[in-house]
Order: structure tokens, then sequence, then C-alpha cells
């Protein structure tokens, strides 16, 4: 097969209703053993609970690294002490400090934790609403992510209790924090920065001003038990051919990633409530100047004033393949079968429930990626109301 006729069959609605389909069914699947699990297993033995619901996040995660990976051709570059990150990174629990930007910024963080072998043990912070969202939002609620209602005094207790009992899982975890709370939008921006001339801090060119209240109220449970803070800081160039979105992924569009990454030692963090909000808001600014400099140079460091570190290929793994393959296989071929016989029975109701089951599949496709979308994402942010938060 030429690369022409590739480009076309990734471009084809039926392979995305195949993807669909084994996406969702085997899913609906894991969230069952999932459930199953959580209310039979966990409140005995939460140590063995925990090994095996690492197998069942990451068959359900796995899907979407392909995706990635292996349907898009997508590759990621890492900016990073190469020493630093093979004796580290994967090998302790960390709390990852990451800009919110991009569609797919959650992906990428996906895709490394694959190559690290961490995918299973991906954590964040999220709105309590999507612990209600089938696949991803129920294997998140079993997977002890933490559910904000973005009231501080509700959430405060939330976060104590909830990565008090994170730092005692028995493999090393990720915890992922976006402390600008939304994703970047113009507006958004706009009203960022009038809150921040309004109280005398830092104006940010490519971020939002980062949301204090959350990471500051994280750090107590988190002495003693997490070693480290990860800097994270993603990009991709702004002449690059396509967009990163999750359509494009799906459309077989190759991105580029490229990650910066910086390891800060929990012991560096300072004392006081203050003190960790200009902690916080430094590193921001550190955030601003390497974005900034990658947007103007294409480079994070030609004008950042940022250390030099040279980038390497994260090279990804076959085994999103294995485990896509496998699903596919499980799921397309008894569901296929039956929906032909559905539409070609001669019979109108089973043609209308054929039919029905095909379109359910794509409303569940586009209202996935519509999660994603920057232009239908949450309002948290855009009103001056929602400042006083920080």
């Amino acid at each position: 097969m030429n690369l022409s006729n590739l480009q076309q069959l990734k471009k084809s609605r039926l392979i995305h209703l195949c993807m669909a389909i084994t996406f969702f069914t085997s899913g609906v699947i894991v969230n069952f053993i999932q459930g199953v699990l959580y209310f039979t297993l966990r409140p005995f033995n939460r140590k063995i609970y925990r090994k095996i619901n690492w197998y069942l996040c990451c068959t359900i995660y796995s899907e979407l690294v392909f995706l990635g990976d292996w349907w898009s051709g997508s590759k990621i570059f890492m900016y990073i002490d190469k020493e630093e990150f093979d004796k580290y990174y994967g090998k302790e629990h960390a709390y990852c400090v990451m800009n919110h930007t991009y569609e797919i910024d959650w992906l990428i963080g996906w895709m490394i934790c694959d190559r690290i072998h961490l995918l299973g043990n991906c954590k964040a912070y999220a709105k309590k609403v999507i612990q209600y969202v089938p696949i991803l939002g129920w294997a998140w609620k079993f997977s002890e992510f933490v559910f904000l209602e973005r009231s501080f005094d509700k959430d405060k207790e939330i976060i104590n209790k909830q990565i008090t009992e994170l730092a005692e899982h028995p493999d090393p975890i990720w915890l992922l924090l976006f402390p600008e709370g939304t994703r970047f939008t113009q507006k958004k921006h706009e009203i960022s920065l009038e809150f921040a001339r309004k109280h005398n801090l830092p104006e940010l060119k490519h971020h939002l001003l980062p949301r204090t209240k959350g990471f500051i109220a994280s750090l107590p449970p988190m002495k003693g038990k997490i070693p480290a803070i990860y800097d994270i800081e993603l990009a991709f160039k702004e002449d690059a051919p396509f967009k990163p979105t999750i359509t494009n992924m799906l459309f077989g569009k190759p991105l580029d990633a490229h990650i910066y990454m910086k390891r800060i030692l929990m012991d560096e963090v300072p004392e006081t409530e203050e003190e960790r909000e200009k902690f916080l808001r430094d590193m921001f600014i550190r955030k601003d100047k390497l974005k900034d400099s990658f947007i103007k140079t294409g480079d994070f460091f030609a004008t950042s004033g940022i250390a030099r570190v040279e980038p390497f290929l994260l090279p990804r793994r076959v085994h999103p393949v294995m485990n896509m393959t496998f699903w596919s296989i499980s799921t397309v071929v008894p569901i296929s079968y039956y929906l032909i016989k559905l539409l070609f029975s001669g019979e109108l109701l089973y043609f209308s429930i054929g039919a029905s089951i095909i379109g359910a599949f794509f409303v569940l496709l586009n209202k996935t990626i519509g999660m994603s979308e920057i232009r239908k994402g949450s309002s948290y942010g855009a009103d001056t109301t929602a400042k006083k938060t920080q």
C-alpha cells in the first residue's frame, strides 16, 4: 500500500467507526471489571486492587496512545538531562505542573508515560462532573483521580485526603496539575492580564496566571512521600503543517511535540504560603520565557535565558499496537457480524436498530473529541468572578 492510499485509509469514516466500536466497547468491559473490583477487592486489599487496576487503566489509555504514536505517527522531543531522565523519571512519585494550552496536552502526557512504563498510574486533578462520563470518567473514578468542585473550602479537604492516599501507592505515580485551571484562549488571557495588573502580579504573554491555592493545598500531604516536582512545558511550532488536535490525529496527521521538563526537589519548595505562591508564579514566568523563545525562534533557549538542554527523541513502544489489535479483533469482528445481519435482514425494524447503533457510535466519538476541543472548553477563567479563587 503506497503512502497516498494509506492516508486515504486514515480518513475513512468506516475505519473511524471501527476505532469507535473498539474504544467504547472495550471501555465498557474494562469499566465493568473495574467497578466490580472497586466495590469487592479494594475495601479489603487496596494494594492488590491498585496493581490490577494499573493494567485495566493501561489497556484503555493505550488505545488513545496508539492513536497518537502509531496512527498519526506523532513524535515527542524531550528537552531534559538524559542521565537524570534515565535515573528518576518513571521510577519515583512526582507532582507534575504543566501548561494547559492545547487540546492534546493530556494525550501527549500519556504518550510520554507509556514510553516510561507509567501509563497505568497517570493521575490528575479533574472537574467532579467528569467522573460520571463513561469510559474515561469512570476509569478515572476507579483510579482515585482528584475530583474537584472548584470550591476551595470543599476542595481543600478532598485534596488532602486523596493525595495522602495516592502517596501510599505501591508503584510510582505521576499526579498532573494544570494550575491555569482551564485551557488558554485569547479571551481568558485578556482577563488574566487584567487581574494581574489589578493585583500587581506578573503579566504572562503565553499563559494564564496560575491559580495558587490548589498547588499550595497539595504540598503538605506530599511531604516526605513525593520527592519531586516536574516543571513541564509543552509546545508545538506555530508554523507546523497541522494543528495539535485530536481530530488531526484521528485523520492520521503527524505532529511534533516539544517537551521541556525540569526536576525540582520537593525540599527546594519554600515553607510559607506567601513564598509558595511566589514559587509557582516564578515557575510560570520561566515557562513564559521558554514559550516566548520557542514561538519566536523555534528554540526554547535562544532568547529565554534558560540553560540549554539538548533534545532527544523519545521512542514509541509496540505495546499500544498489540493492545489495539487484541481489542479490535475482540470487539469489531462480533459486533460487525451482528450489525451486518441487522442491516441486511430485510426488516425495516432491524435495519433501523442497526443504523441507530452505528449512529450512536459516531455520536459517542464526536462527543468524546468535543470534550477536548478548546472552542468547547469550560468557561472557567472566562469571567472576572472566577478570578476570585486565585
